[in-house]
């Protein structure tokens, strides 16, 4: 058992520094409406100086330890709370470093319990030394690595020596003996309890690779959003700062009476549009780097905030491609792993930032396992579907602004032309978005793939399979089409095959699955996979 441990007094410096911004509108209204007088100054240091008496009490009462089988993390700054973390529900263990905590040597360490994603309900050490956020990471990992040869030496008798491992199956470490937190013997992999092992690279990110960056799309917007922000905080402090709210009206009204300055800031934003995106996007994934290292997958990226997510290899069940249509065209693609139990998984489930697609296949191929049928086309229905939901909304505003602008004025033409142009386009977005339908099942794997503008395609194992959901609204009825959903009790949580035919939908249900959908088909549904006979 560890004797209680605290944060680095490191903390006294980061946390009131983080107060500031909640003490900021107020140390700067008191300093006005006291007109920088000697006393305004005497409150705003008496604010600093409670905000860092404030950082040192939660700093002395804050402790945490390893206790037998579980985490606590004490606080007893009025009444005496503790809060404990089975070591059993931990899923993974992340470590961030702001630019702040980099420069003073502390870290962010989160415990990821698989509590539905909310941040109040894990834990977290916000001001622990790098090396202690090492120490312990490697030690609650190691837990699970334990808990996981218990388990698997339970279920059955372990391989001779020199037997090959089952194709898919991940290597085992041996259990270590005697009480959880303390040091122990090396077991098989040679390394002890909270001492951090050497792991295989995976994956690393080319510098030259950041220039993808503004192929995404999800940084583009950047230069309008900070001038958006620009805007805000001006019109929300501008009473603080005695700033008047008309200045910067008066500002935009004589951009817009000006039009060749408006269409030369418009022009400088857009033109300003890929720079700041790459850079952007090099602030987030500058050196990312995907490691296998004692049954986790690894994730370290950023530039000024430094990230580590690990993921459990045996709670992966699955990877998500995901393509914009930029992407698409310069053959580019995301990853993200399809986890149990994690929270958060948008963020920490991603594997791959944007990378060529092949590359991305390749390695979700070799760390996961790739999906070796290929995707079955839909019905000829699901088509004329998507071109309908492309095309008909458009031209129904289309028609209405033609009609506006027979009975009344001409000026409906503004909307009229856009929305003909929409119409056009409707008609390759939703051949597009046909040809994105797909559905594959390779005897251990399933696959669905949707979408045009944003296009994603799962493979997920069989076994993460827990349900099925059917369903049919009353234009898909009659259009002889239906939606097959597989229920996975992890990443989103289900998986469609959107407008499979009425026959190929329970077969594919089926195939998977036959012990469970079989009992339910007719004859001609049931699926004629000699792998999986049910007739």
């Amino acid at each position: 058992m560890e004797e209680p441990l605290r944060l680095s007094p490191k903390v006294l410096l980061t946390d009131p520094i983080r107060m500031l911004p909640s003490l900021f509108l107020p140390l700067v209204g008191v300093l006005f409406l006291s007109g920088f007088s000697p006393g305004s100054f005497i409150w705003a240091a008496v604010g600093a100086v409670g905000s860092v008496a404030f950082a040192a009490v939660r700093w002395a009462t804050f402790t945490y330890r390893i206790v037998g089988d579980r985490l606590e993390l004490t606080r007893s700054l009025v009444s005496r709370s503790v809060r404990t973390i089975p070591l059993e529900r931990i899923r993974g263990v992340d470590v961030s470093a702001p630019p702040l905590h980099r420069l003073l040597g502390i870290a962010v360490l989160r415990i990821d319990t698989g509590a539905g994603g909310s941040e109040k309900q894990e834990g977290e050490l916000d001001g622990v030394t790098a090396a202690e956020a090492e120490r312990l990471k490697a030690v609650l990992l190691w837990h699970a690595r334990a808990r996981a040869a218990r388990r698997a030496q339970a279920q059955g008798p372990v391989p001779a020596a020199g037997a090959a491992p089952a194709a898919g199956a991940l290597p085992v470490p041996s259990a270590p003996s005697g009480p959880p937190g303390e040091r122990h013997h090396p077991g098989a992999d040679g390394h002890e309890a909270g001492e951090p092992t050497p792991g295989r690279t995976v994956f690393v990110l080319p510098r030259k690779w950041l220039l993808y960056g503004p192929i995404s799309g999800a940084y583009l917007m950047t230069p309008f959003a900070l001038v958006a922000g620009a805007v805000g905080a001006a019109f929300q402090w501008g009473a603080e700062l005695r700033v008047d709210r008309r200045v910067v009206q008066s500002a935009g009204e004589w951009l817009w009476e000006h039009p060749p300055f408006l269409v030369g800031v418009l022009v400088l934003l857009v033109l300003a549009m890929p720079v700041l995106a790459t850079i952007m996007y090099a602030v987030f994934n500058w050196d990312f780097t995907l490691r296998v290292r004692e049954g986790y997958l690894v994730a370290e990226r950023g530039l000024i905030t430094r990230r580590n997510v690990s993921l459990e290899r045996r709670r992966v069940r699955g990877f998500e491609l995901v393509e914009g249509l930029a992407e698409r065209r310069a053959r580019l693609a995301r990853a993200w792993a399809i986890v149990t139990g994690l929270g958060d998984s948008e963020t920490r489930g991603q594997l791959l930032p944007v990378v060529p697609r092949d590359d991305a296949l390749d390695v979700m191929g070799r760390e996961i396992g790739r999906i070796t049928a290929d995707l079955r086309p839909h019905p000829p229905a699901a088509r004329r579907r998507r071109l309908f939901r492309a095309v008909f909304p458009w031209l129904v505003v289309a028609a209405c602004a033609i009609a506006a602008v027979l009975r009344w004025s001409e000026l409906w033409w503004a909307l009229a032309v856009p929305a003909l142009i929409m119409t056009a386009l409707g008609v390759p977005l939703g051949l597009d978005r046909y040809r994105s339908l797909g559905h594959a099942y390779d005897g251990i794997r399933l696959s669905v793939r949707s979408g045009s503008l944003r296009r994603s395609q799962a493979v997920v194992e069989r076994r993460a399979v827990v349900g099925w959901t059917l369903s049919q609204t009353w234009f898909q009825r009659r259009a002889g089409v239906l939606t097959v959903t597989a229920g996975v009790g992890a990443g989103s949580g289900g998986y469609s095959a959107i407008d499979v035919g009425e026959a190929a939908g329970p077969a594919f249900a089926a195939e998977v699955t036959p012990a469970w959908i079989t009992p339910f088909l007719s004859g001609d549904a049931a699926p004629a996979d000699p792998a999986n006979p049910v007739r």
